[in-house]
């Protein structure tokens, strides 16, 4: 089943208001993190995609109005920009209001959709017809300052029954690498 584009004032309401925003890009830019790619962090996805058998995994960061892949694990190939055939693929940045991390960062807590057209709230969101995303899974990465930074994600183009034991593995990964990036911060050490 497929939804056509939100109206444009139907999607603001399908993403929520992130009244730490400014705070966290401040955070982020402090840590050096969520402006470029961090082949670190591409390990980590990787790992994380071969945890869950998903075919893509992220290290998302969010900021005012963009998310950034740091780490980015994508089966298939993956550039910025739309292909010639008007197409959209999958790339490091996404708008804001695309997708589902900006609710897990918001709501700070994890969020599974096994199948995404399930939920009306997420069905109509840009990336579930624009990249054919059906199944999601992410947890937010909250720092010991209870700020959350971003996520750590996978997402499947089939619907998926991520159940117990994915969400225990996307919040545990979560947590660890929080851990990491603390001590990166803190010591120097590092990432990986």
């Amino acid at each position: 089943m497929s939804h056509g584009p939100p109206h444009p004032v139907a999607r603001l309401l399908l993403t929520p208001e992130d009244k730490e925003a400014p705070a966290r890009a401040q955070r982020l830019l402090r840590l050096g993190l969520g402006n470029h790619a961090d082949p670190a962090l591409d390990v980590f996805a990787d790992h994380l995609a071969e945890l869950t058998g998903a075919p893509y995994a992220m290290v998302n960061f969010i900021d005012e109005n963009r998310q950034f892949f740091a780490g980015l694990h994508a089966r298939h190939r993956v550039t910025l920009t739309r292909a010639d055939d008007d197409k959209p693929e999958l790339g490091r940045h996404m708008e804001r209001d695309h997708g589902f991390c900006p609710h897990v960062v918001v709501r700070r807590k994890a969020l599974v959709l096994e199948d995404v057209c399930d939920y009306p709230r997420f069905a109509g969101n840009p990336i579930v017809d624009e990249f054919g995303i059906r199944s999601y899974m992410g947890a937010p990465l909250i720092d010991s300052t209870g700020m959350a930074l971003g996520t750590v994600c996978v997402v499947d183009v089939e619907p998926r029954a991520w159940g117990r034991a994915g969400l225990d593995t996307i919040k545990a990964t979560a947590v660890d690498l929080m851990a990491r990036l603390e001590r990166r911060e803190a010591d120097g050490l590092p990432l990986l």
